[in-house]
């Protein structure tokens, strides 16, 4: 069971910068192919293909970090400053499924001790899975929510919140159990990833509904030694 939690946790944390990479290199052969050839939305696509890629390989060397005890894998980092760099990463799907970000980030908030790409896989799976979540909404607007803020001194809020169809009740209980899924395509892991982080850095997740539509995942990390 261990390794094959770890197995899936590997191809989950690679398999959306690869996808994106994909979809990115096609997106440039497309704007390159037509008889008027789009160069600036062409470098922008294989911009993007490099972000991807540099993520790629910052998850196999956060791999390695995992199996050498000599190096620290965790560093005061700035939230607020991963959470713009996810979104910037995945701006093409936000603008794709038209939804509308809203960011209430909070000011002077104090960096953490958190692996950088652990908790930017996190933040990607909160962000990708809220949008999925909104891709069959056609009567409201599609509206995600990120906000920070400090919580009762000794910890910090992540809260992700969008406007989608919502968790059936019966499965709240279970959303962050390994291998459940409610879709047929997908492994049951990702969020199951995301909770053995949090607790790894100290921290916790919870879930709950959201009036009048959707869902809100927060995520709890202590401050930490002031840096």
């Amino acid at each position: 069971m261990a390794m094959a939690e770890m197995a899936a946790s590997i191809v989950h944390e690679i398999n959306q910068p690869s996808a994106a990479v994909a979809a990115n290199a096609n997106e440039a052969l497309r704007l390159l192919a037509g008889s008027a050839p789009d160069l600036d939305e062409a470098r922008a696509a294989l911009k993007r293909i490099v972000n991807d890629s540099r993520q790629v390989n910052e998850v196999i060397d956060n791999i390695r970090l995992m199996f050498n005890t000599d190096r620290p894998t965790k560093a005061p980092l700035d939230v607020n400053e991963l959470i713009r760099e996810v979104i910037t990463l995945v701006r093409g799907e936000i603008e794709n499924q038209r939804v509308s970000v809203l960011t209430e980030l909070a000011n002077d908030l104090p960096r953490v001790p958190a692996n950088l790409v652990q908790l930017r896989q996190v933040i990607m799976s909160l962000i990708t899975n809220a949008v999925d979540a909104m891709h069959d909404v056609a009567d409201r607007h599609r509206v995600l929510r990120i906000k920070t803020e400090i919580y009762e001194r000794s910890h910090l809020i992540i809260t992700v919140e969008d406007s989608g169809t919502g968790i059936d009740p019966k499965n709240l209980d279970s959303i962050f159990e390994p291998f459940f899924t409610t879709k047929s395509d997908r492994m049951g892991m990702g969020l199951a990833i995301c909770w053995s982080i949090i607790a790894n850095h100290g921290g916790r997740m919870a879930v709950a509904h959201c009036q009048p539509h959707g869902s809100i995942f927060q995520v709890f990390l202590p401050r930490g030694p002031s840096f």
